[in-house]
């Protein structure tokens, strides 16, 4: 069973700052491991809303940690200092938009406030990339209906095949490995 290289990015002024704990960072981590089976080895990063920041450390987690799949939290609203997509696009090669039109969809059945968001996934190289918002309950609401298509999706940029546990969302891959 491979090993699942995964890249958690909170980008949060507040948090960075010592002003309260990465509550949402944790939450990915845990979410990781309820829904898969294979060995997880987390890469972390802490860092505050800055754009360049965002895209190095995307990109630092891609090229050089080889993270199959990297989770960005934070900064997907319409404040100011919510950067996290802008940051994004410039460290992708290629944009999924899907993913982020599936989380809105499914929050908006949540909240009214879900149009405001503006979380996007892509690729680079080996690595799947997704926005997530910043708040732990939504991060679950957002991961729930985009996970069933993430291994597949990882199998076809090849990187690590997942094996999800029984308390996943329902996978579906066309083929079989």
């Amino acid at each position: 069973m491979d090993i699942v290289k995964i890249g958690i990015i909170t980008s949060s002024d507040r948090a960075s700052a010592g002003v309260y704990e990465d509550i949402s960072g944790e939450e990915i981590r845990k979410i990781m491991k309820e829904y898969l089976l294979n060995e997880i080895d987390f890469k972390y990063s802490l860092i505050p809303d800055e754009e360049e920041l965002i895209k190095n450390e995307i990109i630092k987690m891609a090229d050089e940690f080889k993270c199959d799949l990297i989770f960005t939290t934070g900064g997907t609203g319409p404040a100011i200092r919510d950067v996290t997509p802008e940051a994004t696009k410039k460290a992708i090669e290629r944009e999924l938009p899907g993913f982020g039109e599936l989380m809105r969809a499914s929050s908006l059945k949540i909240v009214p406030t879900a149009i405001l968001s503006r979380q996007l996934a892509g690729i680079r190289g080996n690595s799947l990339v997704i926005n997530l918002p910043g708040k732990p309950k939504a991060i679950r609401e957002c991961i729930e209906p985009i996970f069933p298509a993430i291994p597949y999706c990882l199998d076809l940029i090849e990187a690590a095949y997942i094996n999800e546990s029984e308390n996943a969302p329902k996978v579906f891959r066309p083929k079989a490995k």
